[in-house]
């Protein structure tokens, strides 16, 4: 990457792609794995692992590497850089206590949204999601919302290299299908996803803005199909989600246009 633009430092876009090779499919790797999932030299590798470990960011045992909390610094950063998040908890409680279920808050990176805030409900999902989580955003309402909110050039071009997997039988997989679902979600203003991402799970989401009106994170109340039928998601959940979204908003100074 250097070599394509000389503001770039090449050892800390390494050390940065190291990192991001762990993941909950790989909570330790070797050097000899964390080579392979990068694309860098084992030597490369390893020396970015040994430097980590030197900085208190990871361990190591019998040759597999681990992270430390240290490294939640650095997303700790990210999230007392938005002072945001403290204004939507009381949104996002009383979202979750009006629905009884659990209600989150997500931004996008890539092809994946990343949780940012989070109510559980006081019963028990199938997948426990904490901040921090990481799931893939073509199969997600929060992550529709966000998408949607891309501008038609950037989404294009997003579409055209995503990866679609079918995660359920009812997963949109079809790049032309997603794109005319995002414009449905862009143009009522939120989403509802019905089992995409796992059989069972129902969810609608709607788009948080900042003071310029961009969109800049989504929330969303998701719910087992067992307890929700599609026409109380529709009915009950949507308002209460587009309510709360919009309630967030205005408390970043931002007040929708009537």
């Amino acid at each position: 990457m250097s070599r394509q633009d000389p503001d770039v430092i090449d050892s800390v876009e390494k050390a940065f792609r190291v990192l991001e090779a762990f993941s909950a499919d790989h909570p330790t790797l070797t050097v000899s794995e964390a080579a392979e999932l990068t694309g860098l030299s084992r030597a490369t590798a390893r020396r970015i692992l040994l430097t980590c470990a030197r900085l208190g960011f990871a361990e190591v045992d019998d040759r597999r590497f681990r992270l430390l909390p240290r490294v939640l610094r650095l997303g700790y950063g990210y999230l007392a850089s938005l002072p945001i998040w403290e204004r939507a908890q009381p949104h996002m409680r009383r979202l979750a206590e009006e629905a009884r279920e659990s209600c989150s808050a997500a931004t996008l990176d890539g092809e994946e949204i990343v949780y940012v805030a989070r109510v559980p409900a006081k019963r028990s999902m199938s997948i426990v999601l904490n901040v921090g989580s990481r799931l893939p955003a073509h199969p997600t309402s929060m992550g529709r919302v966000l998408l949607a909110s891309l501008p038609p050039d950037r989404l294009r071009e997003r579409l055209g290299t995503m990866r679609l997997d079918q995660l359920t039988p009812h997963t949109i997989t079809d790049p032309d299908a997603l794109a005319a679902e995002l414009e449905r979600v862009r143009e009522q203003g939120y989403a509802v996803v019905d089992g995409e991402r796992e059989e069972g799970v129902r969810s609608a989401a709607a788009p948080v803005r900042d003071g310029s009106g961009a969109v800049i994170a989504a929330i969303n109340v998701s719910a087992n199909a067992g307890r929700v039928s599609v026409a109380d998601l529709y009915e009950r959940f949507v308002p209460l989600v587009v309510q709360a979204a919009d309630a967030i908003s205005r408390d970043i100074d931002f007040v929708p246009s009537s």
